[in-house]
């Protein structure tokens, strides 16, 4: 097994298979859950709820072991499906996720891809994982594959990441809404002076892509005031102010203001780089060896030692 992934578990293994050749693999979990997650409870606290499954025009309650699956076909008429029935109709399964076709990455349209796994090797895989690590990044190609996981079918994109597989599932074709279904304005022109205006904002604000730079501002404030509530202190909410909708006989002032104020801050990062840099090398030791006292020339020292 791969290194750095002894403390997770698995979730599926098998291998890959593309041509003849299978690479034992196991998948791992690539997202970590930081949703806050609340329990239903009494107004006093003093009680957990649960959810009842009730039929709403006798007020029956029934348990999970009682209830079955029903599929609308009309208003108010069921098809009832059986949980063998169902079972009887899922994919078969099997071990291998099975590569359909080698693709260029740049091709695949990020609205397909759903959730991401890790693909780590299994102790008989090492070789044909690092093989099929290697090759792939170098030709800059995504797998397409097929395969199955407890019951379910997926359709899956394989690409390398650093030094591991990243499996992407992947919702079909079919489950896409089709842009071209949308209705956005089409009788709305922009000039290209306004365009030009646009493409200076866009170059102005355009950065690496950092990741670590976002934050889930909701999510922090969140815990921060569960913190401080669990140990009784007041927490003060601040409400945020509503953005300013951009009229559209102001858009040009305003996007020539927008390029104003990134350059402006574009300046203020680079200023404050710099500013931290001069401070860090202020505080670098002295290298004579009595501190406080500037280091002479040697050629200053060597006259000064001529002198009687």
């Amino acid at each position: 097994m791969a290194e750095g992934a002894s403390h997770q578990r698995s979730m599926w293994s098998g291998s890959i298979s593309f041509g003849l050749v299978n690479v034992p693999v196991k998948l791992y979990p690539a997202l970590v859950d930081r949703d806050i997650h609340f329990h239903l409870m009494s107004k006093d606290g003093s009680c957990r709820l649960r959810r009842k499954l009730v039929c709403p025009e006798t007020g029956e309650e029934f348990e999970y072991k009682d209830v079955t699956k029903g599929y609308e076909v009309a208003p108010d008429q069921y098809v009832i499906v059986t949980d063998q029935e169902l079972s009887n109709l899922k994919p078969e399964a099997s071990r291998a996720i099975g590569i359909k076709s080698f693709v260029n990455i740049a091709e695949i349209d990020p609205i397909y891809y759903d959730r991401p796994y890790f693909l780590l090797p299994d102790e008989h895989g090492a070789k044909g994982y690092r093989l099929l690590v290697e090759s792939m990044a170098r030709s800059r190609k995504a797998a397409i594959a097929m395969f199955v996981m407890r019951g379910h079918e997926y359709l899956a994109a394989i690409r390398p990441m650093s030094d591991v597989l990243c499996l992407e599932t992947m919702h079909f074709a079919d489950e896409i809404v089709p842009p071209e279904s949308m209705s956005p304005p089409r009788d709305v022109k922009v000039s290209a002076k306004e365009l030009d205006v646009a493409n200076r904002l866009i170059g102005a604000l355009e950065t690496k892509f950092d990741p670590e730079q976002y934050h889930e501002t909701y999510r922090e404030r969140v815990t921060e005031f569960i913190e401080r509530k669990a140990h009784g202190k007041k927490s003060v909410i601040q409400t945020a102010s509503e953005p300013r909708t951009t009229k559209i006989t102001d858009l040009m002032k305003a996007l020539e203001a927008s390029i104003s104020h990134a350059r402006r801050e574009t300046e203020n990062g680079r200023a404050g780089r710099r500013l931290h840099a001069r401070a860090g090398r202020a505080d670098e030791p002295r290298r004579s060896g009595v501190q406080g006292q500037e280091r002479r020339p040697k050629s200053r020292q060597r006259s000064a030692r001529k002198k009687p």
